[in-house]
């Protein structure tokens, strides 16, 4: 990575650190590239759809979350940049997605369809099945109960030749987890193939990073395990997908994991049982929604002319219509018959369970 693209301090207010790991920037706030852009326009164009769709799919669910019509849901507003540029850099081929709840916008980028995504937060149980040919797990609500798994998956493809690598993705309350600290550590000695990215949005729930760690940064924690630690501007797509771009070479180049913590913000809510007016100060909220990484990606798009407001206007439209097709798709799913769901617990059915879906039967037969 080019020294020059690292030219911000973390919290990205302007204040200098000299302990501080140099922050990988490739565009300033007003869009315009601070270095050689690491990708196609066609590519930076379809990033900047996805991170839309991404966007609108999860106010739309907002809504009907509001209107008793899905369950409670955590969006990603404000985080798409590191999610999708995180998936770009990925081989979807080869490599492996491994997503909390709040990664939909990289889980589209590497395949997972919309109408699935819908039929999750609705709590439909084939949502939870990924389609066979998909590298990705299911979406994960224990906070950093992926990333164990993440590790054997990456340690299992290693031992297998397996030229594959692993992303697994997570939040900055992940690190006060235990699950993160010994998937860190049993991936350093194994020299795994995984790329842990952390999307610090600076809370978790209402607990600020402040008030979770006494580290200068989450990046380096690495240190301990045996691994880079590196810090990028989350809401700079370009610099997410370069950053774990190199990440990604250096584990399939059997050099082990790389810890990316990806420095954005929460601009939606953390989940919608949550309401973030009780404790996030409003100048902090007002500071980010500049940095949005929409409107930082609609400037340098407009700027490069790659597209012009009309063509955006277009873009909107045709994301709106993927969305209102997938959930017309989605509420026509026919719901499960219930014994479905004493068949999917254990690849051999017990006999404790035998005996509960016989008692079932009987009561569902009067």
């Amino acid at each position: 990575m080019k020294e020059a693209a690292r030219a911000a301090p973390a919290n990205l207010d302007g204040v200098s650190s000299a302990s501080m790991p140099p922050l990988v920037r490739y565009l300033d706030q007003d869009g315009e590239l601070l270095e050689d852009q690491p990708m196609s326009d066609e590519m930076a164009l379809e990033g900047y759809r996805v991170m839309l769709r991404g966007r609108r799919f999860d106010e739309r669910c907002v809504s009907l979350q509001r209107q008793g019509r899905m369950v409670t849901l955590a969006p990603g507003i404000g985080q798409e940049a590191a999610t999708v540029g995180a998936a770009m850099a990925l081989d979807s081929d080869t490599d492996w997605f491994v997503p909390q709840y709040r990664e939909l916008a990289g889980q589209l980028w590497h395949g997972y369809p919309l109408k699935l995504a819908f039929l999750w937060h609705v709590g439909h149980p084939i949502a939870f099945q990924v389609p066979g040919d998909l590298k990705m797990l299911p979406f994960q609500a224990a906070i950093a109960g992926q990333l164990p798994q993440a590790v054997g998956l990456a340690w299992g493809l290693r031992l297998k030749r397996d030229s594959g690598v692993v992303l697994a993705v997570f939040g900055d309350g992940g690190t006060s987890q235990g699950d993160f600290h010994e998937a860190a550590n049993l991936a350093g000695v194994m020299k795994a193939p995984v790329i842990f990215l952390c999307q610090n949005n600076g809370w978790a729930i209402s607990t600020t990073i402040e008030q979770q760690t006494a580290s200068e940064t989450l990046a380096q924690k690495a240190i301990a395990y045996g691994f880079p630690g590196i810090q990028c501007d989350g809401n700079d797509l370009f610099a997410v997908y370069a950053t774990v771009r190199e990440a990604v070479a250096r584990a399939r180049d059997g050099k082990g994991p790389t810890l990316v913590e990806a420095v954005t913000y929460r601009l939606g809510l953390h989940t919608t049982a949550d309401d973030p007016s009780r404790y996030e100060p409003r100048e902090m909220h007002e500071l980010w929604v500049d940095r949005d990484p929409l409107r930082r990606m609609q400037r340098h798009l407009i700027s490069r002319e790659i597209v012009d407001r009309a063509a955006l206007d277009r873009i909107e439209d045709e994301v709106k219509e993927e969305l209102r097709v997938a959930w017309d798709e989605a509420q026509k799913e026919p719901a499960p018959d219930p014994s479905f769901y004493f068949a999917q617990v254990h690849r051999d059915t017990s006999p404790r369970l035998r005996r509960d879906l016989e008692r079932f039967d009987r009561n569902r037969r009067g």
